[in-house]
């Protein structure tokens, strides 16, 4: 299932957060988008995730038989995880096993199911725990455990790893990359880490000022960019 994203603008206010953003993301890929802060790269996430809707444009989902009714089904095919702590005051395996009850699966399809994402991220010693109680980095790890135990086709990520220590994002990059090519999920994740991007990426774009201004495979974005403004951002010689 890929994604198309046509001549996209939303305004907030005065602000213009994106103008006229075309953004394509092909099915089963990682796709990581780069920018500066306020270059529309949050707002471009919410719309392409279905969060939010653009004032103009439009976003696209499609496969073999053409465009993709949105809809309750469509929806539950995507997961969605932004900044910020959005778990619950219970315990780990309830929160994590919330996407699976509201879709009144077996209880033992849901046990096996939390089981097996919280042992991918090596949090099956804190199942019982209440999650208020964790550490930041095992708060995130369990924020990603309910995105992912759903089996999305597309998981939309806003900065997973930002403030956390070495450990936690190791362990968050390797759940991502194996979901990648051992599932099949399509990842759009945001990162101001141009070592995360170019270590985990198949495809790259570059936003600044409200538009998509490079697209193109990672190794393509980071040794031979083609526009003056992608290169003085990945090398951190931008001039503002």
């Amino acid at each position: 299932m890929d994604l198309i994203l046509k001549n996209i603008s939303r305004t907030y206010d005065d602000h213009v957060a994106l103008d006229d953003c075309s953004f394509f993301v092909r099915g089963g890929s990682f796709t990581m988008i780069i920018g500066p802060n306020g270059s529309g790269k949050s707002t471009l996430l919410r719309i392409a995730s279905l969060l939010e809707s653009p004032d103009t444009g439009e976003a696209i989902y499609h496969d073999n038989g053409g465009p993709i009714k949105r809809d309750i089904f469509l929806k539950r095919k995507i997961a969605v995880v932004l900044p910020g702590n959005s778990l619950f005051n219970d315990t780990v395996f309830n929160n994590v096993a919330y996407g699976l009850r509201v879709r009144d699966m077996n209880r033992h399809v849901v046990r096996e199911r939390v089981h097996d994402i919280l042992e991918r991220f090596q949090l099956s010693g804190k199942a019982y725990r209440n999650a208020l109680t964790l550490s930041s980095g095992e708060s995130q790890r369990t924020a990603l455990s309910r995105a992912l135990v759903t089996g999305p086709e597309y998981l939309f990520l806003d900065e997973p790893t930002a403030s956390l220590d070495p450990v936690n994002t190791e362990i968050i990059e390797k759940v991502l990359n194996d979901i990648v090519t051992g599932d099949g999920m399509t990842v759009v994740m945001i990162t101001h880490n141009m070592f995360q991007a170019r270590r985990l990426a198949d495809r790259v774009a570059f936003i600044y000022g409200g538009r998509v201004i490079e697209e193109a495979k990672s190794e393509k974005i980071f040794s031979s960019p083609r526009k003056d403004l992608t290169r003085g951002f990945v090398t951190g010689k931008m001039v503002w």
